[in-house]
């Protein structure tokens, strides 16, 4: 990281600012900085802050600020939230840019009109001796492609542990950072930079071979609004939007720059399920705890945050999750959803967008494929759509449904090379009771559910579901337009508690009753939630979970 000493103005009115520019990342034509502004004078209740490039340098994408450029003039405004300064107080803003030719920083800093002086004392740089610099690996179209994939130590051992384990114990699988308190870790947890120095560490013993990490992201503010409680860290009442970034995605965001890391594919996933409140229909015992959330507008402000500051980082890969078929695959959410992604992820803005791919079916249990119908089978002159269990969804499953998507998303404004992944961690559905055959019933119901993969009694089942399996391992590329089969969430790592009073449950973290097996879901006639007994509170291991998951394994061990 390299600070950089702003001079003062000349022959201009007393300074009443101080401007620290700092850039955090610098690689292959692409660059990221950080400047912190000092205010020296009485309140002000907006700023607008303005600088000239030296060279060729752009603007590409930005925080904490409005952000413009005219030809080599840039232009910083406050947000609505963030104009006052009282005297003494600062801020941080941000941006990644690009450039061609050098990288020099500029030379003055106004605010509102009035020159900055640089920060008193000044940084000086301090090199770092490289007498043979390696250069960055190029950013490659699939980051599954030709790599290993990180095995996380601690839930490889977890899984050992069970009988049978060990058959899957060195899969890969994501790392959760959902908890301020999983980016340092705590005494039981690794925290982020241990996870990516032991990447580091098996990367070093895969020779050649590059080495993927995939990093989740899911701590929104309200976070999981279809669910009876939210099990983040921050509040929407609370000034959740401005802690989600300062406490949560700057700090990832800065390990992840670490040039220490820079030999890493990183995926970031960016906040499984924030998509399905925001598009399905209101009104609904399914979305009522949506609607606050949707007139904030908190999600999609913290999604395009995160996605500003991970993309930039040469090394990391931003998808950003896309829910599953059993939420987006209906004709009135599947347009919107796309088009609401792309205004997210800038497919239709200036500059360039700000997503690698998307995820489906992260930490969900929908089969990849069925394989003996489709939402467009008729039986007995009846449409499979019509059905109770596909209740009028163009999809069945998960493949159909990404491959279905990833068009649509790409006639929104995404680039074609855009791929999608697939989370098969828990959607196996082996055992017997997979069918081997279609049924022969002519009632179209009975002749759904005899031949379905997906055993759960509606498709919004979602907390530690009876009867599944462990589905396809990874492999990067198995079917067009798929970058990647991918075990995002661990198997064995329990969605929720079975009852209110589990413990250990150190965090306090809440409890949501879909998570008890006797739950019903008052859906018309109540429907069974189907979880699993005694688990233990979201995010310990669970281990009957994992050995369900082991038994009914499809394809099979």
């Amino acid at each position: 990281m390299v600070a950089v000493a702003v001079p003062a103005l000349a022959a201009m009115p007393p300074a009443t600012c101080r401007v620290t520019y700092v850039k955090t990342w610098d690689s292959s034509g692409r660059f990221g900085a950080n400047i912190t502004i000092d205010n020296m004078a009485p309140r002000i209740t907006s700023w607008r802050l303005t600088f000239t490039w030296p060279g060729t340098q752009r603007v590409d994408n930005g925080w904490y600020a409005t952000w413009s450029q005219s030809g080599r003039n840039v232009t910083a405004v406050n947000l609505p939230y963030n104009g006052t300064l009282d005297q003494g107080q600062r801020i941080t803003i941000g941006f990644n840019g690009s450039y061609t030719g050098t990288n020099a920083p500029p030379a003055l800093f106004l605010l509102n009109g009035v020159g900055c002086l640089g920060p008193n004392p000044p940084v000086t740089p301090t090199p770092t001796p490289s007498p043979t610099p390696t250069p960055d690996p190029a950013r490659v179209d699939n980051p599954y492609a030709g790599a290993d994939g990180y095995v996380d130590p601690t839930w490889s051992a977890a899984a050992a542990g069970e009988p049978g384990g060990a058959a899957v114990a060195r899969t890969s699988t994501g790392v959760w950072l959902d908890r301020v308190s999983r980016i340092a870790g705590t005494s039981s947890v690794p925290g982020l930079r241990a996870h990516l120095d032991e990447a580091v560490r098996q990367d070093a013993a895969n020779g050649a071979t590059p080495l993927t990490i995939q990093i989740v992201l899911n701590d929104l503010p309200d976070r999981n609004c279809l669910r009876y409680v939210s099990t983040g860290d921050f509040a929407i009442a609370a000034d959740g939007l401005d802690q989600y970034r300062t406490r949560y995605v700057d700090p990832i965001a800065s390990i992840l720059a670490d040039p220490a890391y820079r030999r890493l594919r990183i995926v970031a996933v960016v906040e499984p399920d924030f998509l399905p409140g925001l598009v399905m229909p209101t009104g609904t015992m399914y979305t009522i705890h949506c609607e606050p959330v949707r007139a904030s507008g908190v999600y999609p402000l913290a999604v395009r945050y995160a996605l500003n500051r991970l993309y930039g980082i040469p090394n990391v890969y931003t998808y950003l999750d896309a829910s599953n078929h059993g939420r987006i695959g209906w004709a009135d959410n599947f347009g919107p959803a796309a088009e609401l992604l792309a205004s997210i992820g800038n497919a239709t803005g200036d500059g360039l967008p700000l997503v690698h791919g998307f995820t489906v079916n992260t930490a969900e249990w929908a089969a990849l494929t069925e394989p003996f119908f489709t939402a467009s089978t008729v039986i007995s002159g009846t449409p499979v759509k019509w059905t109770r269990w596909v209740d009028w969804n163009d999809y069945v499953d998960e493949l159909s449904f990404a491959q279905a998507f990833r068009n649509r998303l790409i006639a929104a404004g995404f680039p074609p090379t855009i791929g999608m992944v697939i989370d098969t961690s828990r959607n196996g559905w082996g055992g017997p009771a997979r069918p081997r055959a279609p049924s022969t019933s002519t009632d179209v119901n009975t002749f759904v559910d005899q031949s379905r993969m997906d055993r759960r009694v509606t498709v919004a089942n979602w907390c530690n579901q009876t009867g599944t399996g462990l589905g396809e391992r990874p492999r990067a590329d198995p079917a067009p337009g798929i970058d990647a089969y991918a075990w995002i969430k661990p198997p064995g790592v329990s969605d929720g508690a079975a009852a209110a009073d589990v413990v250990p449950n150190p965090e306090n973290i809440p409890y949501d009753q879909r998570c008890n097996p006797l739950f019903q879901e008052p859906r018309g006639a109540y429907v069974p939630g189907q979880a699993l007994p005694n688990a233990p509170v979201e995010g310990q291991w669970f281990p009957a979970l994992f050995r369900q998951l082991l038994a009914n394994a499809y394809p099979p061990l």
